[in-house]
């Protein structure tokens, strides 16, 4: 749902950060990156990014701001967004969008694939509990939270590592920026770290991908608010709850994977001719340039993108599997 003015020599960072910031952490970019959840299919995938990605982009500069980058450049979202379309053009808003849209229909397959079978699995071995009133039994609450605990985190990893380093390119034109598209800063980070270097900040990655279980656990819960509802004047579709489900429990997601989506994206960040960086050790040089409000900055922007993109992509992923006929895992 989401420029820096200090910035980059190359993808080197200046970090205009508080006099007694550790040297190692004014060589790190601070930046964000929204997790999305889409359908199985390619196309609600990319068009999930299109609708997405303007927000995505004034988060990414945003959050650098918030910790630092260029401490006190922006007023907040609105003024973020309108300085990259002035100095940069609107097309700006879209820089990085090519990784995650080739490869989001991959990961979110991985994703929603893994989280049916795996509600399967917990259901064939009796995590469950009786449904009142049918003697039926239904997978926990719990449940739906571990299934959703499976994550893409691998396949996703290096294409949100390539995603950041494009959107933090902030020159005007495209001659004068260091990577010319993704492919050019793959092999520069290949040339320079190895094909594990495209893996670099993984740790938190997978960190980050896991509060999937809050997602899922949310969503859960609330279509069973929402069931409730039924024989009464406030009864809606299934389609409208999963709806209303699926945006609503994103802020869940959100609230609890804001820290660790810092910490990921600052990984992501570094320069790739700087050492690796350790989660830990990011987790600190957070905390000692910007205390704990740090681990959430550019929430807001995560919030104003989170409901229309999940929403939307949670009633396309229910609706597929009722259209085919798929195991029932919900009641």
């Amino acid at each position: 749902m989401w420029n820096v003015g200090k910035r980059l020599s190359g993808l080197g960072l200046r970090l205009s950060a508080r006099a007694n910031a550790p040297t190692a952490y004014r060589d790190l970019l601070s930046c964000d990156l929204e997790a999305r959840l889409g359908g199985w299919t390619r196309r609600c995938s990319v068009r999930k990014k299109e609708m997405s990605e303007p927000k995505e982009s004034g988060h990414v500069r945003l959050v650098g701001a918030v910790a630092g980058v260029g401490s006190g450049t922006y007023r907040g979202v609105i003024d973020c967004l309108v300085r990259i379309v002035r100095n940069e053009s609107v097309f700006a808003l879209y820089k990085g969008a090519t990784p995650p849209a080739v490869g989001w229909a991959a990961i979110d397959s991985v994703l929603l694939g893994s989280l049916h079978n795996y509600r399967l699995f917990l259901i064939r071995h009796k995590f469950t509990e009786p449904v009142l009133g049918t003697g039926g039994e239904r997978l926990t609450l719990t449940g739906h939270g571990i299934a959703g605990f499976a994550n893409s985190a691998f396949l996703a990893t290096p294409m949100e590592h390539l995603k950041i380093k494009l959107q933090m390119q902030i020159q005007r034109s495209a001659a004068d920026r260091q990577y010319k598209g993704p492919i050019d800063c793959a092999r520069q980070i290949i040339k320079s770290q190895g094909v594990f270097g495209l893996w670099n900040g993984f740790t938190g990655s997978l960190t980050f991908r896991s509060n999937f279980l809050w997602m899922f656990l949310s969503f859960e819960a609330l279509m069973r608010g929402f069931s409730s509802l039924d024989g009464t004047p406030y009864q809606i579709s299934t389609g409208t709850a999963n709806f209303l489900s699926g945006g609503l429990g994103s802020f869940a997601f959100w609230f609890m994977a804001i820290p660790a989506d810092n910490v990921k994206n600052r990984m992501f960040a570094v320069p790739h001719t700087s050492p690796k960086p350790s989660f830990t050790g990011t987790v600190r040089q957070i905390y000692t340039v910007a205390g704990w409000r740090g681990f959430f900055a550019g929430l807001s922007p995560c919030l104003i993108r989170a409901f229309p993109a999940n929403a939307c992509a949670f009633y396309v992923y229910e609706g597929l599997m009722r259209t085919l006929k798929a195991e029932k895992t919900r009641h």
